[in-house]
C-alpha cells in the first residue's frame, strides 16, 4: 500500500512547507540560502529516480497494450491531446497579450544576450529532431536527457512483446521494477514537507528576499500578470472542461487528487522531476488504470508543456512590444507554430523554456538581448507554468484512459 502521497495529512504538511517557504524566503531574504541544501537532497533524491522510472514506466506500458496496433491508437489519441491542448494556450497568451499589451512603455535599452541563452543562437527544429535518438544512451541517462530515453523505451517494450518466451522474464523483470521504484517514492516523498521549504526559501533568498524581488514585480509587473492570467484561464477553464467532456471526471475531486504532484511540481520547477509523484497521484489518488498513466505521463513530462508555450508566446510578443516591433497577423502566427513545436523540445528541467525561447525569437527576427527583460522573475513564473504543464499531463491520462480503459487493452502475455 502507498502511503505517502495518499492522505490528507501529506497534503497539508506539504502545503504547510511551501507557505513557510514562501514567508522565509521573502522576509529573510539571502539568509536563507544557507537551507538550500534541504531542496537540493530532495531534489537529488527524485531525480534519482528519474531515468529507472522512466524506462521501466515506458517498456511496462508498452508491454500491458499486448497488441500493438493498440499502440498506435493509444499513441495517437494521446499526441492529439497534447498537441491540441498545447496550441490551446498558446492562443490564450497570444490573445490575451494583445488586449493588455505589457510591453507598451517598457524600453529594451541596450544589454547583452543572457548567458543562459548565449551560443544558443544557432538552435533549430533539426535540433530537437536529433534529439530523439541518442548515440550513447547511457550518456542521455547520466545527463537526464529524456526524450531520447522515452524512444528508446518505446521501441525496446514493443521489441519485448514480439519475442514471445524470449521476452517475458525481461518484461517481467522491468514490472517488477517499476514497482520497487514507487514504493521508493514513498521513501522520497517523506522528505517533501522539509524539501519543498528549502526549494523556495533559498530561491526567494537568492533573488535578493521579497523586497528585491517585488522590485522586479513592479517593472514588468504587466507581463506578469498577464502569464499568471492566461496559465490561469488554461488551467482553472480550459483543461477542467476538457477533463469534464471527454474524460466524465469531477474536475475538483480530481484537481484534488493531483494535489501532492501539482505542489511538487510549484517547488521544483521540474516536470521531470516531479514525475515520480504524478504518477502516483495519478494511479493511486485519481484511479487511472496503471496502463494509460505508465503510457501516457512519462511522455507528457517531456513533451506536454502547455504552461511552457503559452509563457514563450507571450514573452516573444511582449519582447516585440518593448523593442517598438510590430508583428503583422502571419508573424503571430509564425510565433503559435513556433511556440506551440518548440515546447514539445523543452526538457522537463528548470528555465529549459528559455532556451527554447530562442526558437521563436529567431522566427520572427526579434532580438534574444530581450530575453533579460523577463530574467529577474523568469524562476518565479517558472514555478507556476511547471505547475500547468504537471496539471495538463494529468489530465490527458485521464482522457486517454476514458477511450482506452483497461479492460479495452490485453494483457501482455503471462510467464
Amino acid at each position: 500500500m502507498r502511503l505517502a502521497t495518499t492522505g490528507n495529512a501529506f497534503l497539508g504538511l506539504l502545503l504547510a512547507g511551501i507557505v513557510a517557504g514562501l514567508f522565509c524566503g521573502w522576509y529573510f531574504g539571502p539568509a536563507m540560502t544557507s537551507v538550500g541544501w534541504l531542496g537540493t537532497l530532495f531534489l537529488n533524491a527524485l531525480k534519482m529516480l528519474i531515468v529507472p522510472l522512466v524506462v521501466s514506466s515506458m517498456i511496462v506500458g508498452i508491454a500491458s497494450m499486448g497488441d500493438v496496433r493498440k499502440i498506435g491508437r493509444v499513441g495517437g489519441v494521446t499526441f492529439l491531446y497534447y498537441f491540441t491542448t498545447t496550441g490551446m494556450a498558446v492562443v490564450i497568451g497570444i490573445v490575451l497579450v494583445n488586449l493588455i499589451r505589457p510591453g507598451a512603455g517598457v524600453t529594451l535599452g541596450a544589454s547583452a544576450v543572457p548567458s543562459v541563452v548565449a551560443g544558443k543562437e544557432a538552435v533549430g527544429f533539426s535540433d530537437i529532431i536529433l534529439s530523439l535518438v541518442s548515440p550513447n544512451i547511457v550518456h542521455s541517462a547520466a545527463e537526464l536527457e529524456i526524450l531520447p530515453l522515452i524512444v528508446f523505451s518505446l521501441v525496446l517494450g514493443g521489441v519485448l512483446t514480439t519475442l514471445g518466451e524470449t521476452g517475458k522474464p525481461v518484461l517481467r523483470f522491468f514490472d517488477g521494477l517499476n514497482e520497487a521504484l514507487m514504493k521508493m517514492v514513498n521513501l522520497v516523498m517523506i522528505l517533501a514537507p522539509v524539501g519543498v521549504f528549502g526549494l523556495i526559501a533559498a530561491k526567494l533568498g537568492e533573488a535578493g528576499g521579497g523586497d528585491a524581488v517585488w522590485v522586479e514585480l513592479l517593472k514588468i509587473g504587466k507581463y506578469f500578470g498577464t502569464v499568471i492570467l492566461g496559465l490561469g484561464i488554461h488551467a482553472v477553464v480550459v483543461l477542467p472542461l476538457l477533463l469534464f467532456v471527454f474524460a466524465r471526471r469531477n474536475p475538483a475531486r480530481y484537481a484534488l487528487g493531483m494535489a501532492p504532484a501539482i505542489g511538487t511540481a510549484w517547488s521544483t520547477a521540474s516536470s521531470s522531476a516531479t514525475l515520480p509523484v504524478t504518477l502516483e497521484c495519478t494511479e493511486d489518488r485519481n484511479r487511472v488504470s496503471r496502463r494509460s498513466a505508465l503510457f501516457v505521463l512519462p511522455i507528457g513530462a517531456t513533451v506536454n508543456m502547455d504552461g511552457t508555450a503559452l509563457y514563450e508566446a507571450v514573452a516573444a510578443i511582449f519582447i516585440a512590444q518593448a523593442s517598438g516591433v510590430v508583428l503583422h497577423p502571419m508573424q503571430q502566427v509564425v510565433i503559435f507554430i513556433t511556440a506551440t513545436l518548440a515546447a514539445i523540445g523543452a526538457a522537463g528541467i528548470p528555465q529549459a523554456g528559455l532556451v527554447t525561447m530562442v526558437i521563436v525569437l529567431k522566427a520572427v527576427g526579434l532580438p534574444l538581448e530581450g530575453i533579460g527583460l523577463i530574467l529577474a522573475i523568469d524562476w518565479f513564473l517558472d514555478r507556476f507554468r511547471t505547475a500547468v504543464n504537471v496539471w495538463g499531463d494529468s489530465v490527458g491520462a485521464a482522457v486517454v484512459d476514458r477511450y482506452f480503459p483497461a479492460d479495452a487493452i490485453p494483457d501482455a502475455p503471462e510467464g
